[in-house]
This record gives C-alpha cells, sequence and structure tokens, in this order.
C-alpha cells in the first residue's frame, strides 16, 4: 500500500452508532499535536481490519497510537519550519510529527541523525548542513 506524503495522521479506531449515524472517534492527540484541526474538514480512508472476538473497542483504541515515523539514530535530511520556544530549530516529517534540531535556523536543510525518541517528540543532532545556492 501506498501512503501519501500529505497524510496527517494514521490511528485504528472503532466506529459507533451515535443518534442514527455513525462516528468515528479521534484520539485528543491528533488534536493536541496540531496534526488536526477541530471544525476542518479532512478526506477519511477507512482500512479494515481483522480483530480477535475478544478484543473491545478500547484495546483497538490504545492500540491505534501510532508509533513514531523515526528511530533512533536514524539519518534524514528535513527541513527547518520554525524555531521553538527555547530557541532550537523544529522539523516536521509524517503526520506532523516534530523533531526538535538544536542551532538550526528557520527555512534551513539539514541532515540529522536522531538522538532521542519519544511518543510526540524527537531530537536530532546536525551532521550536514545543506547549500543554501544548490
Amino acid at each position: 500500500m501506498q501512503i501519501p506524503d500529505n497524510l496527517l495522521c494514521l490511528f485504528s479506531a472503532g466506529v459507533t452508532e451515535q443518534r442514527n449515524s455513525y462516528v468515528i472517534e479521534i484520539p485528543d492527540s491528533e488534536i493536541a499535536t496540531g496534526n488536526l484541526q477541530e471544525g476542518e474538514v479532512y478526506h477519511v480512508a477507512l482500512l479494515e481490519t481483522k480483530s480477535t472476538p475478544d478484543e473491545d473497542i478500547t484495546q483497538r483504541r490504545e492500540v491505534g497510537i501510532p508509533e513514531p515515523p523515526v528511530e533512533e539514530n536514524e539519518t534524514r535530511t528535513v527541513d527547518i519550519g520554525d524555531i521553538g520556544e527555547q530557541g532550537d530549530g523544529v522539523a516536521r516529517v509524517e503526520r506532523g510529527y516534530v523533531i526538535i534540531v538544536p542551532d538550526t535556523e528557520k527555512g534551513e536543510r539539514v541532515t540529522i541523525e536522531i538522538t532521542d525518541v519519544k511518543e510526540t517528540v524527537a531530537f536530532a543532532e546536525v551532521i550536514e548542513r545543506e547549500d543554501y545556492y544548490l
């Protein structure tokens, strides 16, 4: 399956009936991280999953928290889109996942090595700076 570059988030959720409609619950974390905005309209794709008979919707929701799209020691090239409150560069990758990159400037393109990965943010060091005049 191909995953488009403009994918904002990926999670598992159950479909429930609510007042003659069906509802898919979006985890709070998707709004909190800025991937989605309340009141906006998005395209949604549904993929069938095979669940075991004893699995309930609560378990599926807990499993639905996506893994970070980066791993420690991974190298990748990113664009610094913002500067955080502490003055560090902020890059966003798949699903809006944030990578904090110290000693960078907004608009800079750098090759980084991921040094620490958390559920909602990763930290990286610059290993190479792209030439501004390429």
